[in-house]
């Protein structure tokens, strides 16, 4: 019986343990991976997560099963897996983790040598059916321990390699590893950045998270960077997810600072760096982004949300850059991967030289296109299928474009609707031209979808 495994997502692997996800499916899935990919050596990382540690075993006890000589990074973040793969230190990567979900959640993600993502509808597919065809096989009842190595200074230099450290002038920020894996890798770095003077807040890797998942899109996790700024009235603060492959910004007043404006700014960036260039932006939101690109003298190119369509067409264009409204930002010089620690970095950078606060260099882009936070519904059937139904009624005079999801815009105001690819929910995203127009649309939007009886989600 061709039965989906729950665990296996667009992009990635991320499931509830035990049930979805155990050390038995990750060996099978190690297994799965030589198989699929012919690999002959695989390097390893892992989130803060407690269960992480026994899935890395598994999963690495499953490809040494088959000939694939195995290496394990440790704790550390996705995109030092990217960087070890994307350098040609192996032909595969995982990383174990979760990212920003529940504590009772793992996963894993995938890379290819040279930074390649895997292919959901190749590569992710038949790793999926060699798992499911396989998971009454024998499983070892203990793993070996895998041998460590560590890239971890030659990452940090990879990244630093794209700055100018001598223009950003000592100040104050904040850091939030949110007891995550990031407060190790942030500190390699900083070590080689000594004009900053670093607030460290829940920076110590801890799997209980004792002070929430660390995942700062939610308004109440955002609390505590908020007030480390003000009491030392720091610059600026930065807060990562669970394996700091997205980063978010709070500017010199404590204000949590979108996504969304960050990837303008760093669009601007990187014109500046490649005339002309090819930016690949989001489409939910891009108002701001495509004005940046516009007066940049770049070319825009939009592609769907996810790191599976992202990389191939910033590959295809050569593009310097893309970010997402979510905090993945994506570089061509870094593999065309997603990095946590570059955005900030590049970011400090940019506004040394110019004087500005963080909170001025982005306060006119808020201003010109304020935006919503992106809003999630708990729909009654499938929300793909949800969203099909309603199509009709959220058309209205707009132009309608279905490049991801739905978007209907006019002069005034655009909006995006679409089905998340890794949690059940509809997420709305709506940006205008002035803030009455945006409170406008969103109270319209929202009412519309609840009359069809979809709800709020909590997160």
């Amino acid at each position: 019986m061709n039965t989906k495994l729950p665990a296996f997502k667009a992009y990635d692997i991320r499931g509830l343990m035990p049930t979805e996800i155990n050390p038995s499916v990750a060996y099978h899935i190690g297994r799965g991976l030589a198989h699929v990919t012919g690999c002959k050596s695989a390097v390893l990382g892992m989130d803060s997560r407690a269960t992480s540690p026994e899935l890395l075993a598994a999963a690495a006890a499953g490809l040494a099963s088959m000939g694939v000589t195995v290496q394990s990074l440790g704790l550390c973040g996705t995109e030092e897996v990217y960087h070890a793969a994307g350098a040609g230190h192996a032909d595969i990567g995982i990383m174990v983790t979760a990212s920003h979900n529940p504590i009772e959640y793992n996963g894993m993600k995938f890379v290819k040598r040279g930074g390649h993502p895997f292919d959901p509808a190749t590569d992710l597919a038949q790793l999926e059916e060699y798992t499911r065809t396989h998971l009454n096989d024998e499983t070892p009842t203990s793993f070996a321990a895998v041998p460590e190595v560590s890239y971890r200074d030659e990452y940090v230099s990879h990244l630093l390699q794209f700055i100018d450290a001598s223009v950003i002038p000592a100040q104050t920020i904040v850091i939030n590893a949110g007891n995550g894996a990031a407060g190790p890798t942030a500190d390699a770095i900083l070590a080689r950045l000594p004009q900053l003077n670093v607030i460290r807040v829940h920076h110590e890797p801890d799997g209980t998270f004792p002070n929430g998942i660390p995942n700062p899109l939610l308004p109440q996790n955002r609390t505590s960077t908020s007030n480390a700024v003000k009491q030392h009235k720091a610059n600026m603060a930065i807060a990562w997810d669970g394996d700091f492959d997205r980063c978010f910004l709070y500017d010199e007043n404590g204000n949590f600072v979108s996504s969304y404006y960050l990837a303008g700014l760093l669009a601007s960036t990187m014109l500046q760096q490649n005339p002309g260039a090819s930016i690949v932006h989001d489409p939910r939101l891009y108002w701001d982004t495509l004005n940046t690109i516009e007066a940049s003298g770049g070319k825009a190119v939009i592609a769907k949300v996810g790191h599976g369509f992202i990389k191939p067409a910033m590959r295809e264009h050569n593009a310097p850059f893309c970010g997402e409204i979510s905090g993945h930002f994506y570089f061509r010089d870094f593999f065309f991967c997603d990095t946590g620690m570059l955005p900030w970095l590049l970011t400090l950078q940019y506004l040394g030289p110019t004087g500005q606060t963080l909170g001025q260099a982005v306060g006119s882009r808020m201003a010109t296109t304020p935006a919503s936070d992106e809003i999630n519904f708990n729909t009654p059937i499938p929300a793909k299928q949800f969203l099909e139904q309603i199509k009709s009624s959220l058309a209205g005079s707009g132009t309608v474009t279905t490049v991801d999801g739905f978007s209907t815009e006019t002069p005034e105001w655009r909006a995006n609707l679409r089905a998340s690819s890794n949690e059940p929910l509809l997420r709305l995203n709506v940006e205008a031209r002035n803030p009455q127009a945006l409170q406008t649309q969103l109270t319209s939007l929202t009412q519309l979808i609840e009359q069809q009886g979809a709800h709020l989600a909590d997160h």
